[in-house]
């Protein structure tokens, strides 16, 4: 051997070690996002074959079982919420068993369903607190501006100290102590840390929430806590523990949607709104949210003439809830929900085939799979008109309206009219 191939050879042995050494640096976590792991999407069929996993079956399947669970009781639910989130900043949430770090995680997430609950709940209001430090910070107030809590939580995201459970519940327990008693109390906390340093008695902090009515739940990203499982099970709220970052994206969002009403809060009550006018472009006023002078872009309270930025929000003048007419109408969408469409059999599919439709209502996409046979898909009760699989999660989750009975209901409108 000449000095040339032993220089290559001991060149390439060092990268070889080189190597070695960096894939034994790697967190467990690290390995499987550089491995892929791409075994784990393959699933074995009836005659032995692997195969990939149809993901798109398995969530249209996880996603019907969540609609018929929440279709199967009619109960009453709360449209106006006042809810704070509480994230742990602490140093727990610098742990990079989630990817990039608990904290990256839990901000991307808490981004996602900031925005989602405004668009479910668009009469309701969110605040922001942080904990580290073994002090709890008001981030933001509650307000209606998904914008204005997502950029101020962005602006935040450093980890120090300990958490402190306590003062975190006392802080948000006083602010929605003063919330009116038509609104539905609710802190939604995102704890990282294994402890919590409180500076007194928090069963007595968590009797106070309990007589305040804060319905209060938590999302742990370690294991499980006493303390956090007692507290939900007092006030009424959930507690689970997110497994991996599609877990935690999961449990956020189950959240989303108004829960069910408090037994006390059930009763009907009327509550006073304003619909204010938007501004004219060229008009110039003092704009009460943020105390300057702004140029069009606002709207006018009915009541005490006063410029607000945006809605849904309560003047700051005379305290009416403002509000506009497209928001109202979102929130009575969980009032009267579009049924579950049935799944339609395969079997009723190959029987009928001649009689039932191939292509989607909604979508007008086939519903044939590949060799044309037939595919996985639903149809209406009422109408029974066949969609795809994500026709059927928009239908349910963002239209609220079934295309198939709309179009049925306005083709006998002038049928009606020539009688």
């Amino acid at each position: 051997m000449n000095n040339g191939d032993q220089r290559r050879l001991n060149g390439e042995l060092e990268e070889d070690e080189e190597d070695e050494e960096n894939n034994d640096g790697l967190a467990a976590w690290e390995r499987a996002y550089a491995d892929e792991r791409s075994w784990e999407s393959l699933q074995e069929d009836e005659s032995g074959l692997l195969r990939p996993i149809d993901n798109q079956s398995l969530q249209h399947a996880q996603y019907r079982r969540r609609l018929r669970a929440a279709s199967t009781t009619r109960i009453q639910k709360g449209l106006i919420r006042y809810l704070y989130i509480v994230i742990d900043l602490s140093k727990a949430a610098s742990e990079m068993d989630f990817r990039p770090s608990r904290m990256g995680v839990v901000a991307k997430h808490v981004e996602a369903f900031i925005r989602e609950y405004f668009y479910q709940n668009p009469l309701s209001q969110v605040g922001l607190v942080t904990i580290k430090d073994g002090v709890a910070h008001i981030l933001t107030d509650l307000g209606g501006s998904p914008e204005s809590h997502v950029k101020a939580l962005m602006g935040k995201l450093e980890c120090s100290g300990d958490a402190s459970l306590q003062n975190a519940l006392d802080l948000v327990q006083g602010y929605l102590n003063q919330i009116p008693s038509y609104g539905h109390r609710e802190v939604l906390i995102m704890y990282s840390a294994l402890s919590t340093c409180d500076p007194g008695d928090i069963m007595e902090t968590i009797q106070k929430c309990k007589k305040s009515k804060i319905r209060c739940s938590v999302i742990g990203l370690s294991a499980e806590i006493f303390i956090c499982k007692h507290l939900c099970q007092e006030t009424g709220g959930s507690y689970y523990i997110a497994l991996d970052e599609s877990h935690l994206k999961d449990l956020i969002l189950e959240h989303a949607p108004p829960p069910p009403a408090i037994a006390e809060f059930a009763i009907a009550n009327l509550i006073k709104m304003g619909f204010p006018q938007r501004a004219a472009e060229s008009s110039v006023a003092i704009c009460s949210c943020h105390k300057e002078a702004k140029v069009g872009d606002g709207y006018t309270c009915p009541r005490c003439k006063a410029r607000v930025c945006e809605l849904p929000t309560e003047c700051r003048i005379c305290g009416l809830t403002l509000i506009s007419s497209p928001h109202l109408a979102r929130s009575y969408h969980h009032l009267f929900p579009i049924v579950p469409f049935d799944e339609v059999s395969l079997s009723l599919f190959i029987d009928q085939q001649n009689k039932l439709p191939k292509a989607c209502f909604g979508c007008q996409q086939s519903l044939l799979g590949p060799g044309n046979k037939p595919g996985l898909h639903v149809s209406c009760p009422k109408c029974k008109q066949h969609f795809c699989l994500d026709c059927d999660i928009y239908i349910h989750e963002s239209l609220h309206n079934c295309p198939g009975c709309d179009s049925t209901r306005h083709s006998k409108i002038p049928t009606a009219n020539e009688g």
